[in-house]
């Protein structure tokens, strides 16, 4: 049975689970929670995309996702290496997923709540962190190659989309060369490009305005 995957065009950790799928040339069906939003739910523990169904097998999460991919559906491209390497590429998915993405939206959900209910103060100290993190990962990348090293592993995966989007929200800047590097780099990723030209008519979905570029 071909392994279908459930999610959004424009959603971030959507992309993070077709990143891998189309890295690895691995046979899919992505059905878009617009048009199959019934289907979805019926299967969704929670209501919540990415869903990965391979026969009876429902996988939620986009990281359990990527690591059920290497375990049942392994390609040329390993998403996590064993041993302490394998630990490395675990943190720093959590880091953009936590620390980089999830940060970043609470500026979104901003954009999102009425008028009266606003968090401005909030979405500062939301920016200051996401500084603060972006600056912790300029000092961590190299001058080239991928988050954890030479391969392209989960951890970048989870950076594409993060930076991606966290960049249209609060600017990484000239000030982290090596961040904004590795960014460039990952929307270079044939995987990543595919993504970011499948989302382009979304953009409109973006409740800060998208920005003219990428």
């Amino acid at each position: 049975m071909t392994l279908t995957l459930y999610g959004h065009e424009f959603s971030s950790y959507t992309w993070k689970a077709l990143i891998p799928l189309w890295a690895n040339d691995t046979p899919f069906d992505f059905r878009s929670v617009e048009q199959h939003g019934e289907e979805f739910a019926a299967l969704a523990p929670f209501g919540q995309f990415p869903l990965l169904v391979d026969d009876s097998e429902v996988v939620a999460e986009s990281s359990l996702i990527i690591e059920y991919l290497d375990r049942r559906h392994p390609g040329p491209n390993r998403w996590i290496p064993d041993g302490d390497e394998g630990l490395r590429v675990r943190f720093l998915d959590r880091v953009f997923d936590q620390r980089i993405m999830d940060t970043a939206q609470v500026a979104v959900a901003n954009a999102l709540r009425p008028a009266d209910h606003k968090d401005p103060y909030g979405v500062e100290q939301g920016m200051k962190r996401l500084r603060r993190n972006y600056d912790w990962l300029e000092g961590q990348l190299g001058e080239g190659g991928w988050a954890a090293g030479d391969s392209f592993t989960m951890a970048d995966c989870a950076a594409a989309p993060a930076l991606f989007y966290a960049d249209w929200i609060e600017p990484i800047g000239p000030d982290r060369p090596r961040l904004a590097a590795y960014r460039a780099r990952l929307l270079a990723h044939r995987a990543v490009s595919r993504a970011v030209e499948q989302a382009r008519s979304f953009r409109h979905y973006f409740p800060l305005g998208a920005p003219d570029r990428d």
